[in-house]
């Protein structure tokens, strides 16, 4: 399975430590507060702490709380004591208040206790002391502080921090750490970080989640084979499937089968009828058809469908197995609209100008029906506004035409606050050889398909015709990027401020997650490219930072939360579909804002506790030290005399790594980075880092790597030869960029990717065979084996494409 983190990798985890006289610093910001989230912009003013009234760990009612405990404490002074230590005191304690809280008390170390007084730099400690150590028993009742309280010195070193750059108050003017706080975090090149959250796993080609606009707040994830399980607000999933048509449903195990259960959408007044409805592929005679039917929720058991109530609406035939369609949605209007595929094959080729663009077919359309009040008469009618209703050659039904097979769609709930694009549908629509585009779906518009493809002409006859007239897509991206768009939803959720307006959506063939944010000055849309959040952007409890690979779907929980579902194995029998949460590490809505009451849900069947599998990768942090005693907090070497041996090898070996990077040891005579080991055939795997250890160039190990070619001879920079199936042999640039450089770097023991440099930059490596072209990597490969690429010793380039990379420990180049 290939297991995705998408992001770009500059640097390699380091570990705060102090061994043999060598310090590593972490260098990833972390905001992180006391309950171990991000920090909030507070509902109301804070009336005590005001340092932190914009920005911050409290709200107006932990306010308060502080200040009565300063009121408290400084009860015990006279005129003159208030006057000299108020500020002190104040100042400790709004410390709770910070964005780096969890910092400033060591709650982020799993290893250590959490403080009672924040951590505090030496030149203003050393002034508190002077001035106010009559506080500390006040300010906290640790025996350990109560002994040293008389001992400046020894108070002052148990005051700091093993990293300098949290102290209080030099914090507040590190520019580093102060900068575009609060903001969605995004790497050099403009890829936004973001994290997840693992929500459900073990389901087959999970292609749709919805929720039932109940009040409940169950979620439904609807599997190709045809099953649909319930899951509810604590992610238990009930044992026995909500709805079960896998036996009328046509699919198969082949990977890529673009047939089988499609969609499913409940009706606007469900908690009322109990009516819902799917659209799925079936086999009647020896024909394929998709079917659009109505199904009842069970009168006895809210989580089961009456299986015995299906009332067909739609059946279309299919000529071809792919281009299904699938999308069922209700928008603002209270009308059912069906999304159609242009019947499958290439280039549309039924009819003069295919199905698309004949309106009198119903495949290539956007569809539009009535299916209220139907219990008696026609299941469906025509809405009065429908645009070609009068038109006697066109289908009634159809609200938009010229679409190729749009894949997830969905209605903007609109800005909370303004309701600005409230009702507008967003559309993926998966492009045929050069272009994936995504649209707003309106009244009577032509999408283009097939005269054209994204902004490009596709049908150059039909392309020149001045009656197209046309919609243009909102975004188009060629396949270098993907080649398979997967629509996604316009964030409106409640738990994540920054991302309000932005539409995240991806890429099913490359992984690729993606957004766009419009313009409102402009109206252009902007894109961004979604990473995974590196080093400890997503050290959150629960949080992820990867992926499978195979995005599928997209998903809107009745709080406006957004999901996503993807697979390892792209098989509708591939039990290996995970749905995630996408998770905001730089900034959470303020505690309470986004509280909900579920309405109870009677169940019936048994209950299956959901068991999370994913972990965070990439993040290799001491976790084995033993707690110490509440109070006692022993130097960091005596820490380390008490490590277990496995962890204290694997640290060594990491250190010797990274001091070989800085130049502490003695290089080989040419640089070289062990790889990985090689993996079985036909097994990929899952994405987990491996330990890495030195290895010297006289036994390189497949997928091992040097740089070589640099005019003057330095080290960190050069032309990439890699080690495979025995020889040593360069790398093209085609598709060469920072993710795979970064792979490079790492493995060379490089804090940080500067360049991935192209066109030969550091020679031609005419003496070797060019082993690896096309190579596109995640960013968190071992090697650059385990890339994506076009098979060791395949390619379609010369010497004069031969690719390098400059690597370094900090984030500029040094010529």
């Amino acid at each position: 399975m290939m297991y995705y983190n998408m992001r770009i990798i500059r640097q390699a985890p380091f570990i705060l430590v102090y061994l043999s006289g060598v310090w590593i610093a972490p260098v990833y910001l972390h905001p992180q507060c006391l309950d171990f989230k991000p920090p909030f912009q507070p509902q109301e003013q804070l009336a005590f702490c005001a340092m932190y009234k914009n920005f911050g760990c409290c709200d107006s009612a932990k306010d308060q709380e502080l200040m009565a405990k300063f009121y408290r404490i400084m009860d015990n002074f006279d005129y003159y004591g208030y006057a000299s230590c108020a500020g002190y005191v104040q100042d400790i304690i709004c410390q709770e208040c910070s964005p780096y809280a969890a910092h400033l008390f060591d709650a982020e170390d799993p290893s250590t206790p959490v403080r009672s007084i924040p951590g505090l730099c030496v030149d203003y400690c050393s002034q508190y002391w002077l001035k106010c150590r009559s506080t500390i028993t006040l300010l906290s009742d640790d025996k350990h502080l109560a002994e040293i309280e008389q001992d400046q010195h020894r108070f002052c070193k148990h005051m700091e921090l093993e990293d300098p750059d949290y102290c209080y108050p030099h914090l507040l003017s590190n520019d580093q750490l102060t900068r575009n706080l609060g903001r969605v975090n995004a790497d050099p090149e403009g890829c936004l970080q973001l994290c997840l959250e693992e929500v459900a796993n073990g389901l087959r080609n999970p292609l749709a989640m919805v929720h039932a606009n109940d009040g409940t707040h169950r979620f439904f994830v609807a599997e190709q084979v045809g099953v649909v399980w319930t899951y509810l607000p604590d992610r238990s999933r009930l044992a026995k499937p909500f709805l079960n048509i896998s036996k009328t449903v046509l699919t198969s195990p082949w990977e890529g089968d673009e047939r089988g259960f499609l969609g499913l959408t409940f009706h606007p007044n469900f908690k009322y009828n109990r009516k819902l409805y799917v659209y799925y592929s079936v086999e009647v005679g020896f024909d394929e058809r998709i079917r659009i039917s109505e199904f009842r929720v069970s009168a006895t058991d809210m989580n089961v469908v009456d299986h015995s109530s299906e009332r067909i609406i739609l059946e279309i035939d299919e000529p071809a197995s792919n281009h299904n369609g699938g999308q069922l949605l209700f928008a603002d209007d209270g009308y059912l609209y069906i999304f159609t595929g242009d019947g499958g094959m290439a280039g549309d080729p039924f009819g003069k100008y295919g199905n698309s663009q004949n309106k009198s077919a119903l495949l290539g359309k956007v569809l539009r029906v009535d299916v209220d009040n139907n219990d008696r008469g026609p299941v469906y009618r025509i809405p009065p506004d429908n645009p070609f209703i009068r038109d006697p050659e066109a289908r009634p039904e159809v609200y938009a035409y010229g679409v190729r097979n749009m894949w997830r769609c969905s209605v903007d709930r609109g800005d909370p606050h303004t309701r600005e694009g409230k009702g507008r549908i967003f559309c993926g629509d998966v492009g045929q050889n050069k272009y994936e585009e995504v649209d707003i779906i309106e009244k009577g518009k032509n999408y283009g398909w097939r005269a054209k493809e994204g902004f490009s002409c596709y049908d150059k006859k039909l392309c020149s015709n001045s009656s197209l007239d046309d919609v243009l897509p909102i975004y188009a991206y060629p396949h270098k990027m993907g080649k398979s768009v997967t629509g996604g939803y316009i964030y409106r959720g409640c738990e994540y401020p920054n991302l309000n307006g932005m539409y995240i959506f991806g890429d099913f063939m490359s992984g690729r997650m993606m957004s766009l944010q419009e313009n409102r000055r402009t109206r252009q849309w902007e894109y961004n490219e979604i990473c995974m959040g590196m080093g400890l952007t997503c050290a959150f409890p629960g949080l992820i930072n990867n992926y499978y690979q195979y995005i599928i779907s997209f998903g809107e929980d009745e709080a406006g939360e957004l999901y996503f579902m993807s697979t390892g194995v792209p098989s509708a029998t591939s039990a290996s579909g995970v749905v995630y949460k996408l998770v905001d590490p730089s900034r959470r809505a303020p505690p309470g804002k986004c509280h909900y009451d579920p309405l109870p849900v009677k169940v019936k069947s048994k209950l299956i506790k959901f068991n999370p599998k994913e972990k965070l990768t990439g993040v290799e942090l001491p976790t084995k030290l033993p707690k110490e005693p509440a109070g006692q907090r022993p130097t960091a070497p005596a820490r380390t005399q008490t490590t277990t041996t496995d962890w204290l090898q694997e640290l060594m070996d990491l250190l010797r790594e990274q001091e070989a990077a800085l130049g502490r040891t003695t290089p080989a005579t040419s640089r070289a980075g062990g790889g990985a080991r090689t993996r079985r055939p036909g097994r990929q795997r899952k994405g987990r880092r491996r330990k890495v250890k030195h290895r010297s160039e006289a036994s390189p190990r497949n997928g091992g790597v040097r740089l070589v070619g640099d005019e003057e001879g330095r080290n960190d920079r050069g032309r990439v030869e890699i080690y495979a199936n025995g020889e040593w042999g360069t790398v093209c640039d085609d598709l060469w960029n920072t993710k795979n450089a970064a792979v490079v770097c790492r493995q060379l023991g490089y804090r940080y990717a500067l360049k991935a440099a192209k066109h030969a930059e550091f020679g031609e490596g005419t003496r070797l065979n060019i082993l690896l072209d096309d190579v596109q990597c995640a960013g968190t490969e071992q090697t650059l084996l385990d890339c994506k690429h076009a098979g060791v010793g395949k390619h379609n380039c010369a010497h004069y494409e031969d690719a390098g990379v400059i690597c370094g420990n900090t984030e500029y180049v040094e010529y």
